[in-house]
């Protein structure tokens, strides 16, 4: 990556929400709330320019949990269509950003 790139680099609104998250993620076990979480973030930062960080990590909990990006969206549909996973938390704030 040149200098030109690393100046571009854009700093996300959510990031340090989702670094926690990410932390988590890399921690943590492939539950039903977990696979959510990667796929929503992976989905999130999919072309971000930054937070580089963020999805290596990504690709790494996919990696450590077998999966790929395909199955993941696969399982996390099946689990979706269940509509219990974000049920759970309590939270009044939408994240759509």
């Amino acid at each position: 990556m040149d200098s030109v790139e690393k100046t571009q680099d854009q700093q996300h609104p959510q990031y340090k929400r989702d670094r926690a998250s990410v932390d988590t993620l890399l921690a943590g076990e492939a539950t039903d709330y977990n696979l959510s979480e990667l796929a929503r973030l992976i989905i999130r930062y999919r072309g971000f320019p930054g937070a580089r960080d963020i999805q290596s990590d990504l690709k790494k909990v996919l990696q450590k949990w077998n999966h790929t990006e395909e199955t993941l969206y696969e399982q996390t549909r099946k689990i979706h269509a269940k509509g219990e996973v974000y049920r759970k938390q309590k939270s009044d704030q939408e994240d759509w950003v």
